[in-house]
């Protein structure tokens, strides 16, 4: 028997394919964002994805819709803007709309379980009233929450990438998080050094054997690459890039190039000894530990552990 998930603000469906991959049956991904939803549905087969922007929408409605007669888990990652100010009651803030309508979909459907995840900051923000807030909300539903600050390189995922994890359970029980999986972190090199530097039609050949268990786990299920397309930078992009060593950034360069961007992540390198800093969809500064240029949608793809045979994305920010 597998246990059914709704995906609430999905995107293109990071939380739903790693429920997948351990037998869980995802009934439904929502969110307002059409092109990582037609990701989703390309990835998820026996999913429906709703598109809809869900402070419009009731979980009546769409238990209606969907004819969802059981969901046993709900996930998401609902924005919380306005959990900075402090002293009020939050969960009334304007800006937290979308959080209460993640716990509104809790409330109807009672699901056994429900996993949120946010940013690292949300445990601390006014003085952990934030953290107590949230907690207060889904007890007063009949949960028993945990919440833990994880990171992703301590599970086996090459990406040095925090997130905040509250977790509930109905009846009484209490979710113990897991310790640290791996002794040492998955690094870049290990996980995209079998991807090469040049145009791979989609579903082209590899060009080279996997180089390590990380790169053989993510081939499983994929006989041929896709996504492995090269970005095309300026010469004077391209020469500035070179400058920089593996693991390095825009420290390395001369004094006349170092303002060349006005940011702190400005020419960054991947270092391929080390799990990668957090990949987000404005990755244009961040640069391939060995070739001169961003990393392609594939090596960001393994890089969040989506495995190979995650096709045609269109959208891949988790």
């Amino acid at each position: 028997m597998s246990f059914t998930i709704v995906d609430l603000f999905s995107g293109c469906g990071g939380l739903s394919r790693g429920f997948e991959m351990a037998n869980f049956d995802v009934l439904l991904g929502i969110d307002n964002w059409i092109d990582a939803l037609k990701t989703f549905e390309k990835n998820h087969n026996n999913s429906k994805v709703l598109h809809a922007d869900l402070q419009t929408i009731t979980p009546k409605n769409v238990d209606i819709d969907f004819n969802l007669s059981s969901v046993d888990v709900i996930v998401g990652g609902p924005p919380c803007q306005g959990f900075s100010i402090a002293g009020k009651r939050l969960i009334d803030d304007d800006r937290n709309k979308l959080y209460k309508n993640f716990v509104e979909f809790v409330s109807y459907f009672k699901p056994k379980a429900f996993v949120m995840e946010n940013v690292p900051n949300i445990m601390s923000m006014g003085n952990g009233e934030v953290k107590k807030q949230i907690i207060l909300d889904f007890e007063n539903l009949g949960y028993t929450v945990s919440a833990k600050i994880l990171v992703a390189s301590d599970y086996g995922v090459p990406q040095h990438r925090k997130r905040a994890f509250f977790i509930g359970l109905l009846n009484g029980k209490t979710f113990e998080f897991p310790q640290r999986t791996v002794e040492n972190s998955v690094t870049s090199s290990e996980a995209i050094s079998d991807l090469p530097d040049l145009e791979i039609a989609d579903g082209g050949n590899y060009p080279i054997n996997p180089q390590s268990v990380y790169q053989k786990i993510m081939r499983k299920n994929s006989q041929y690459l896709y996504n492995q397309q090269l970005t095309g930078h300026s010469e004077k992009t391209i020469s500035i890039i070179s400058l920089v060593p593996d693991g390095s950034n825009y420290k390395s360069l001369p004094e006349e190039l170092k303002k060349t961007r006005n940011v702190n992540i400005a020419w960054t390198r991947l270092n391929s000894q080390k799990s990668s800093f957090t990949i987000d969809t404005g990755h244009r500064h961040h640069f391939h530990y060995e070739f001169n240029r961003v990393p392609t949608v594939r090596e960001s793809a393994r890089i969040q552990s989506f495995p190979d045979d995650l096709k045609k994305i269109l959208v891949c920010s988790y």
